[in-house]
């Protein structure tokens, strides 16, 4: 008797059906040979809701195979709910390995940080974006956007940059700092603090971006030139965490949470929670260089 192999599950391998995975590919694709550019797609229907992390996931699930191996953070944290939430879909829906060591997984999701430990080539680096759209600070209408990327103008938004400045001594811009990719585009690094920014810039691992909501996917490709936003006289800076180091390692060149003690005292750890653990198990994790980083002392 042959056996019908064709219903032995409820769901398609990684959840999404297969024609709009091969469409993600594609948009992807597109967006590798165009480094900052946004692509739109159909952005299919999830078990989670759309702004949960839904553009992040459909790349995910659209890349990923059964020999990968997969982990996610949350703001630095493998232990977040919205992480251990969608390790648990994606390990459900594909039974791939998961992991909670960087230098371990193959594709690696995240939500508003990038690693500490230095990415490798062999590597994906899958955002969740809420906003992809880096001038709808300054410009309300999507086709004047579109045609602003289009034609490069990016006047606006420079102007925006100098009005911040006057009006506060400094570019007051947080999470989500513009950059240019590769002397063309001026594209949105998803919420990832300044301190992430620079290592975008000539990484060895493939970065991809997916806005589920605003229904648009985005990439920056392996050694792609990424750069901050500036002015000749106004240069972009990172986060001061100067005579701040971490109270569980001393360690001082990472991005670090604020933390306050039932006592009230304060104190510092280190935001990436694999990175602490590696440094607590007196590790010598591969950390990402630029010339931020460079500067501080550990």
């Amino acid at each position: 008797m042959v056996e019908n192999k064709k219903f032995v599950n409820r769901y398609n391998f990684a959840f999404i059906d297969e024609a709009t995975k091969k469409e993600i590919r594609r948009k992807l694709l597109k967006a590798i040979a165009i480094p900052g550019y946004q692509v739109p797609y159909s952005s299919p229907e999830m078990p989670i809701a759309r702004g949960w992390g839904t553009g992040g996931l459909h790349v995910t699930l659209a890349i990923i195979g059964r020999e990968d191996i997969f982990k996610i953070i949350d703001q630095g944290s493998d232990a977040s709910v919205n992480a251990c939430n969608l390790r648990e879909f994606v390990h459900h829906m594909t039974n791939v390995k998961t992991t909670y060591d960087t230098a371990e997984a193959t594709i690696i999701q995240t939500r508003h940080r990038i690693t500490e430990e230095e990415l490798k080539e062999d590597q994906i680096f899958v955002y969740q974006v809420p906003q992809p759209e880096p001038l709808r600070g300054v410009e309300r209408y999507e086709n004047k956007t579109r045609q602003m990327h289009g034609e490069a103008d990016y006047a606006k938004m420079w102007v925006s940059l100098y009005e911040s400045f006057v009006q506060h001594g400094d570019i007051m811009l947080g999470a989500g700092y513009p950059v240019m990719v590769n002397k063309r585009y001026i594209m949105a690094p998803s919420p990832i603090p300044k301190w992430d920014v620079p290592n975008l810039s000539q990484s060895k691992a493939l970065h991809l971006f997916g806005a589920g909501r605003e229904k648009r996917l985005y990439a920056v490709p392996p050694y792609t030139t990424v750069e901050p936003l500036e002015f000749i006289d106004v240069k972009f800076h990172t986060e001061n965490f100067k005579e701040m180091p971490c109270y569980k390692t001393g360690y001082k060149k990472a991005f670090l949470d604020e933390l306050y003690f039932d006592d009230g005292t304060q104190h510092y750890v280190i935001n990436d929670s694999n990175f602490l653990d590696k440094l607590a198990e007196e590790n010598t994790p591969v950390q990402h260089s630029n010339q931020y980083i460079n500067q501080l002392e550990a």
